[in-house]
């Protein structure tokens, strides 16, 4: 057997990929599967900026872009700042990466050093607490709960701070649970990080678009800490672009300068095709991301309307995002005579093993009372999943 490196085991495997990966296995087996598990928009990215990337393919943008990406790209992703959300920066402060997965990497390696503490707020993305481990810090996690709407409160954050705090990390809207923050409540946290100033703050807003509930806000905007905040966003989900692999940063010149220092070895640029339809999907037309926000609130009212109908499962309705994050903990202890739900895993292996319907349990979110499921995907197929998921869950007792 061949040595592998310890960083291995410093983290897990994605579980987001693994029950996509587990529910295509099934599927290639011949068995209909409905996923209801993957964070993507089921929707094809808008024809004007496929139109953009066919012209520069033609227009011959092949070569390696820089580093931290284009000058009309950093250009337009500033005039977006400007435009979306009154935030004034300049193009060295952006940096362009393949993904906003990459964006993060690059902002905790670049910020966190062994044994820095990164407060998280309970439910989280899998990958945050995965990042901080790479990169050997240690997480605090904030548990928050659904009667809070899933949000840190501003005391809570407080109790946590110790001379060790170098982070903290949070999206909104949020996945998994669709808790959107308002401005104020982002001013009463802006309060806490004003007295302590060696914290920075990573504000993932990579679902700004889909939101439900009114006007996205970004903690940036509060005077004196928009230096320490870094936005993570990018095109994956507002644009369904997620195979197009672009995010982006906007930062101090400092964290930028340090991010490109590690994009330059890891990656370089990201794709130049990408960048150049980007330019377009940032300047131009919003319609298309507005009528796939449309299409989900239509399709988070067939979910809750669903769910609504299955007995013991505790839903918060999501102000943003894609997803549904109930709590499933009264099947606990259950059974259809053949297979004991112990836990959230347990509870999402019965779906897919019976159901034939994909979903992430919500240990991997840091909540393992909960399950996530996304309602990215067409509404008979929402309407046929919850349908198999309702008679499964008949059988348990």
């Amino acid at each position: 057997m061949q040595h592998l490196s310890t960083l291995l085991n410093r983290f897990a495997e994605p579980e987001t990929l693994k029950m996509t990966k587990l529910g295509r296995e099934l599927r290639a087996r011949g068995v209909d599967v409905i996923d209801l598990s993957l964070g993507e928009p089921d929707f094809d990215t808008p024809q004007h900026i496929k139109d953009a990337a066919k012209k520069a393919i033609d227009d011959n943008w092949s070569h390696y872009p820089p580093v931290p990406g284009y000058p009309d790209l950093r250009e337009a992703i500033c005039a977006k700042l400007k435009r979306d959300n009154q935030l004034e920066y300049k193009p060295e402060n952006i940096v362009v990466s393949t993904g906003a997965k990459q964006s993060l990497a690059n902002t905790i390696l670049a910020i966190v050093d062994e044994g820095d503490e990164v407060i998280i707020p309970t439910p989280y993305w899998v990958t945050y607490s995965e990042l901080v481990k790479i990169a050997r810090g240690k997480v605090v996690e904030a548990h928050t709960t659904m009667e809070s709407g899933f949000k840190i409160k501003p005391d809570q954050l407080e109790s946590l701070i110790t001379s060790r705090t170098r982070l903290f990390l949070f999206s909104s809207p949020c996945n998994p649970s669709g808790a959107v923050y308002s401005k104020e409540e982002l001013k009463d946290l802006a309060e806490v990080f004003l007295k302590y100033q060696d914290i920075l703050v990573i504000s993932d807003e990579i679902y700004e678009y889909i939101n439900f509930v009114g006007k996205h806000e970004s903690i940036a905007q509060f005077e004196g800490l928009k230096d320490r905040v870094i936005i993570v966003n990018g095109l994956s989900k507002g644009f369904a672009m997620t195979g197009w692999r672009l995010g982006y940063i906007a930062a101090s010149t400092e964290v930028a300068k340090a991010c490109e220092k590690l994009q330059g070895q890891f990656t370089s640029g990201a794709n130049s095709i990408t960048q150049k339809a980007a330019v377009v999907a940032l300047t131009t037309d919003l319609k298309p991301s507005r009528k796939m926000t449309e299409e989900f609130t239509r399709r988070k009212k067939i979910t809750m309307d669903l769910v609504g109908q299955i007995p013991g499962l505790k839903c918060f309705e999501p102000e943003g995002a894609f997803y549904i994050f109930p709590d499933v903990s009264f099947y606990f202890g259950t059974s259809d005579g053949q297979t004991l739900i112990n836990n959230s895993a347990d509870f999402s292996m019965y779906l897919l093993n019976t159901a034939h319907v994909t979903s992430v349990m919500g240990d991997a979110f840091g909540e393992p009372n909960c399950v996530r499921f996304s309602f990215a995907n067409s509404a008979v197929n929402i309407q046929k999943a919850w349908a198999r998921i309702k008679h499964a869950l008949a059988k348990l007792s």
